[in-house]
Order: structure tokens, then sequence, then C-alpha cells
């Protein structure tokens, strides 16, 4: 069993979600989005935990993220969970920062939930 194109496109726009200004700093929509047991290894190698991942509106932030996410892939790995892979190009100070992207996304509640997520620099 395979993932739908519905569940396809689907896992795109929430993982899209968190390099959109517009969208990453809306924290009812974060809350919805991280598991309650998330954490992240960020391409610094630093951990994170869910109550990290939440930022208050800034009107002046800017994530400067390449979109759509280059070499994005998604695959069923176990029947309610979904792996999604991909390459972060985000501008910063003019240079562009790389990292090889994975996430790990459950199926709960009649929603895609992220549960864990790995950057690491290439």
């Amino acid at each position: 069993m395979g993932l739908s194109a519905e569940d396809r496109d689907a896992l795109r726009r929430l993982e899209e979600t968190l390099w959109r200004v517009e969208t990453r700093y809306d924290r009812a929509l974060m809350e919805r989005t991280f598991a309650a047991e998330f954490a992240e290894i960020g391409r610094s190698g630093r951990r994170y935990m869910r109550d990290e991942m939440f930022f208050d509106p800034d009107p002046t932030a800017e994530i400067g993220a390449t979109l759509p996410l280059p070499e994005y892939a998604v695959t069923l790995i176990a029947e309610d969970v979904a792996l999604a892979t991909y390459t972060s190009e985000v501008r910063h100070e003019g240079a562009v920062l790389r990292a090889r992207r994975s996430s790990l996304w459950a199926w709960r509640d009649a929603r895609w939930q992220l549960c864990f997520h790995q950057g690491t620099p290439c």
C-alpha cells in the first residue's frame, strides 16, 4: 500500500508551511502540526523539542527558503507513517545554506502530524 496523491500533496504542503513566514508564525497551525512527542536534530546538530518550535509573530521575519522544496520525496514506511526527504536551501546574509532534511509524519486524529525532523548540512 502506498500514499494516495491526496496524502502526497497534503504532506508537501505541510512540510512547506514550516518554510513560509505566513504559516510558520501561525501558532494554532503549528500546534496542530507538531506531535506531542516531536523532536528535531537541527542542521547545527542541536536537539530541539516541541515547545521550542513556536514563535511569536514577527512582521519583519524572513525565512528565505527555496520553494518548492528541492528534491522533495515522500514514502509510506508503515501503515500510518510517512518519511519526507528533501534538500533545504535558505538564503542568509548573502550565502545559501543547504541541508539534507528528513521528516517523519504520522496520521493521527484524522490529520498528519510531524513527529521527528532532522537536518544534515551538505
